[in-house]
């Protein structure tokens, strides 16, 4: 399914030449359940983002789904992320002004889903959350965790082969991070490839596969053993 190949990403700091990413090589397969693991600058986040089709490789091949995805435009790119992929971020990236029905609702009007699917599938998915009655809330009238799974209902809104989770629960407190992980990984048992980048141990030992980053090589792939 997700399929990278000689993949490389630099960044011009000053005028040192930064390597994120050094020849990484990782194939995912369908329904996996992925734990991206390594120090701060280890390149955690910037092989989440290419996966999720937010940033190229300077080098390289990713497939995805048999597709080729550095030989596309920004606009296909998109158009791909926005139905095989789903983010869920550490600080959540809920638009301040709208309400959690309107944040949920947000990636269907980009994909020009008809108004009134969209409002029943919002509902939908914020009561599977137990968030019925926190759908006219604001983001700054909700908790942490319940802004996470307002997120999390905006990732999967649009039913996405893939849910990408960069450090889901570094915002939230013990409780409310348990839960968060206990909802995507109910998602995984559901058929959705669940990738998610922590530096937490406890939270990687509950993936059924750890990719371990240093200096932007790939050091360690339990999926390799």
């Amino acid at each position: 399914m997700i399929h990278l190949t000689d993949i490389e990403r630099k960044f011009l700091v000053g005028d040192e030449t930064v390597r994120a990413l050094n020849n990484v090589n990782i194939t995912v397969h369908q329904g996996e359940y992925v734990a991206i693991m390594g120090p701060s600058g280890s390149g955690k986040s910037t092989l989440l983002n290419i996966i999720g089709l937010l940033d190229r490789p300077n080098k390289g091949v990713y497939s995805l789904s048999d597709l080729d995805t550095t030989e596309l435009t920004d606009d296909q790119q998109a158009s791909v992320r926005r139905h095989k992929i789903g983010f869920v971020f550490q600080f959540f990236h809920l638009v301040p002004r709208l309400t959690s029905a309107e944040n949920v609702e947000l990636p269907m009007i980009l994909a020009g889903v008809d108004p009134a699917e969209r409002k029943s599938r919002v509902q939908a998915a914020l009561s599977s959350l137990g968030l019925s009655n926190r759908t006219k809330h604001r983001p700054d009238q909700l908790s942490g965790g319940q802004r996470q799974r307002v997120a999390i209902a905006r990732a999967t809104i649009m039913q996405p082969d893939i849910i990408l989770a960069d450090e889901p629960t570094g915002n939230l407190d013990r409780t409310s991070g348990i839960e968060v992980i206990q909802i995507l990984e109910d998602l995984h048992t559901k058929g959705i490839t669940l990738i998610m980048v922590t530096h937490d141990p406890d939270l990687g030992k509950r993936a059924s596969r750890r990719v371990q980053l240093v200096d932007g090589k790939i050091s360690r792939d339990t999926g390799d053993s």
